[in-house]
């Protein structure tokens, strides 16, 4: 099966990020994708700079092997979680996030949503050399998507989070996947570059 790692960027246990994701995840299990999903509550990691820990060693070994990734953020003071920042900044450097298609969600209370901490997440993930998915996701009023046991109680957010998990498994056939096949035919010879065609 194919592999895909999912980060849940809060602290928080029982987060609302957490029960986001968890929507994603079933999407992308019922898609065929082997999901594998490292909560911000429970990971131990360090500042850069210091030994990585076990949780960050694992990480960063996953998501090497990961066809693709979806990284989840609450907005906090108009920005990305510091977990999932401390989580981006433990994949190494080359980032083991380099040239992996990266599916993104936030999640906020208020009605605006969690637009500035995509945008700042998306930034971040473009410098390192991520492929982020176009179809980023940001969950409004995130407090009354779900009910007292946690399950999505809206109908047009439920679709929206099941939409992500589709758009990555889009974006991985039919940009990233046909890309690198050309490129590493190219490499080999089987293929003419198409910029020697001639009319």
């Amino acid at each position: 099966m194919r592999p895909i790692v999912t980060i849940a960027g809060s602290s928080q246990p029982s987060s609302f990020t957490g029960k986001a994701l968890a929507v994603v995840n079933d999407e992308l299990s019922r898609l065929g994708f082997d999901v594998s999903t490292f909560d911000g509550g429970t990971l131990r990691l360090d500042f850069p700079g210091r030994p990585a820990s076990e949780d960050a060693v694992r990480l960063r070994a996953a998501v090497r092997d990961a066809a693709g990734v979806v990284l989840s953020t609450p907005e906090y003071h108009g920005s990305m979680s510091a977990m999932i920042k401390l989580a981006i900044e433990n994949m190494g450097f080359p980032s083991a996030l380099q040239g992996k298609p990266v599916a993104l969600l936030g999640v906020a209370a208020g009605r605006i949503g969690a637009v500035k901490s995509i945008e700042h997440l998306r930034s971040v993930c473009g410098h390192i050399g991520a492929l982020v998915v176009p179809n980023a996701i940001s969950i409004a009023n995130v407090h009354q998507a779900f009910d007292a046991n946690g399950r999505v109680a809206d109908p047009a957010t439920e679709a929206s989070l099941r939409e992500l998990a589709r758009s990555l498994e889009s974006f991985m056939r039919d940009y990233v996947c046909p890309k690198f096949v050309l490129e590493a035919a190219v490499r080999e010879g089987a293929v003419a570059p198409p910029w020697t065609a001639t009319v």
